[in-house]
């Protein structure tokens, strides 16, 4: 929990730091006023005793009451901005190391849970700073001042007070020793929520087609009671904590009265109304000993979400960034070269080999292809290239200087990355073409539409509303596969990279755009060189060298002519798609 507070600034130390005063004030002014009330009792109760006297005494008990009321906002001013700085910076801070993170990390936490822990849980904590942070400055303060006004007054009253005491804080101890377990419970509930909910969205046509939604609102509803009855289980063992408390209250002030008539009925007449302005003070200085409690009370209902939703950004914090930058700038003499030295790669909890002994070299200009069967480590290969996954075993040259020398920014300037799954940002089309950086400063409106272009976009931008200007929705549902496959493409291309990484980015294309777009793209970038993973021979046919993976392991590799003489695996997977006549056999 402490660690989180490393993320205020020197200004909002400041800030708590008048939060806590302006508390200590308001806790004196509100513990002031029980004196103002015993002289204006006595003075009441004394023949003769000066009108003007007592208007000035409850005159400076208002005085009291409207400065508490003012420090009372001060306090709440100071700590509710304190506590807003917080979640920024710690939201700031934790989305930066999300995106430190390696692939492999970001699929441990899941996305579901990353996402509530960068909003969720750090709303827990800004609550707790808010509210909780100005209970614990004033539950002691006036649980230790109020002890001090009432010490020796009466033990009879101070035994009373002592019970309440005990009762409140075995009532605490009991709720909380039950609620807090479920607390990390309800926060793992919240993430497989968001899950469910994520997925639902994400396959929202699958789940139309197959007519799932009964299937999908099931699941859902599952998760969503389980959650709701720790909800309600720690609600209604937290309902408890109110009426017990205000039980003991009254209770308490019955009870000094009660107590109270008997002493003083007792009591000597000179003392009579001593006692009686002690036990009005009294009664006052016990419901602040006991609103103390409350107020701990209160914290710790908040306190041990904050704790455990500090804990989960804490461990995201802490997590090893496994994918670690070097030194080197990436300024070579050599451009556009790939080299693969006896390269293997399993995932961190694999036990298995994805990749076996893979070596090969690509040279500048040139186009590598790879193919093979469904999860022969096609794309696996591909994404080692912008060390998205470092290698196991072996070694991966760029531009002759190992990967993992470079420095991450400098060597992914380099690459104009085609994913399989075509990503679209919520912007404009000319946003998510010109997305990103590659250190050669903003793309200009020509490359815009030049890289629009040569992916073959432009017979359909150019329709649109407002053209380039116009918007992409959020992972552009409202444009087809093929039309944001290709704005990806275009994406890549504006980078003017010197090498292309394309991942089965032709598969949502048909066959007239997938040829018309090869051919504009090597009039454009015969400089390049390009890496395709494709599932079609015919994309890949002409390319200057192909890679055929069977079960991690490179089973051959040359050009498509040579490949059907002596590649048994590529032979098949070429017959099972072209005749002999259209394979050039």
């Amino acid at each position: 929990m402490f660690k989180i507070f490393k993320n205020f600034r020197k200004s909002d130390i400041f800030l708590l730091l008048g939060g806590v005063i302006t508390v200590a004030a308001q806790v004196v002014l509100e513990l002031k006023m029980p004196d103002y009330m015993s002289e204006i009792t006595k003075l009441v109760e004394t023949e003769g005793s000066d009108m003007g006297e007592i208007f000035r005494n409850g005159g400076l008990m208002l005085a009291c009451a409207l400065s508490s009321f003012v420090a009372s906002v001060a306090a709440g001013f100071f700590f509710a901005t304190a506590s807003a700085s917080l979640s920024m910076n710690t939201r700031k801070k934790l989305f930066d190391k999300v995106e430190e993170l390696g692939m492999h990390e970001v699929k441990k936490f899941s996305t579901s849970s990353l996402i509530t822990r960068t909003t969720n849980d750090i709303t827990q904590i800004q609550m707790f700073v808010a509210m909780g942070a100005q209970m614990l400055v004033r539950a002691p303060l006036t649980a230790i001042w109020a002890i001090t006004k009432i010490a020796g007054k009466s033990w009879q009253w101070s035994a009373i007070t002592g019970i309440a005491v005990v009762i409140i804080l075995s009532t605490i101890i009991t709720i909380m020793s039950v609620t807090i377990p479920r607390f990390k419970i309800i926060q793992k509930l919240t993430d497989k929520l968001n899950g469910v909910t994520r997925e639902n969205l994400t396959g929202i046509r699958v789940v139309r087609a197959f007519n799932a939604e009964k299937y999908q609102e099931k699941k859902f509803t599952k998760t969503n009671e389980e959650l709701t009855g720790i909800h309600l289980f720690n609600a209604r063992l937290m309902a408890i904590m109110s009426p017990t408390m205000y039980f003991v209250m009254n209770g308490v002030t019955l009870a000094i009265y009660v107590s109270g008539a008997y002493i003083i009925a007792n009591a000597a007449a000179g003392d009579k109304l001593t006692l009686f302005s002690d036990m009005i003070v009294f009664s006052t200085y016990a419901m602040h000993v006991i609103l103390s409690f409350l107020f701990v009370a209160i914290t710790l209902m908040i306190l041990p979400r904050a704790q455990v939703s500090a804990a989960r950004i804490n461990e995201v914090m802490q997590t090893s960034i496994t994918i670690k930058d070097g030194d080197f700038a990436g300024d070579t003499a050599e451009t556009g070269t790939v080299e693969f030295r006896n390269v293997s790669f399993k995932y961190p909890d694999a036990e298995e080999y994805l990749l076996k002994d893979i070596s090969f070299q690509a040279n500048k200009g040139e186009t590598i292809a790879f193919i093979g069967s469904t999860g022969s480590g096609k794309s696996t290969l591909v994404n080692l290239v912008p060390r998205f996954y470092d290698a196991t075993d072996g070694e991966i040259f760029v531009d002759g200087v190992d990967v993992r020398e470079y420095q991450q920014s400098a060597l992914r300037n380099k690459i104009g990355y085609i994913s399989q799954k075509a990503v679209i940002f919520d912007s404009t089309v000319t946003s998510n073409v010109s997305f990103g950086e590659n250190g050669k400063g903003k793309k200009s409106e020509k490359q815009i539409k030049n890289a629009i272009r040569i992916a073959q976009a432009k017979s359909f931008v150019e329709k649109m509303p407002k053209q380039y200007d116009s918007h992409i929705a959020q992972g552009g549902t409202n444009i087809s596969g093929g039309q944001k496959q290709r704005l990806s493409i275009a994406r890549a291309i504006a980078r003017d990279p010197e090498i292309f990484i394309f991942d089965d980015s032709f598969s949502a294309l048909d066959y007239k755009t997938d040829a018309a777009l090869r051919r504009d793209l090597e009039k454009y970038a015969n400089g390049a060189t390009k890496l395709i993973v494709a599932q079609r021979i015919g994309t890949i046919m002409h390319a200057d060298k192909i890679l055929v993976l069977d079960e991690g392991k490179c089973v051959g590799i040359g050009t498509h002519k040579e490949l059907m003489k002596n590649c048994e695996v590529y032979q098949q997977i070429a017959l099972s798609q072209l005749t002999k006549e259209e394979l050039n056999v």
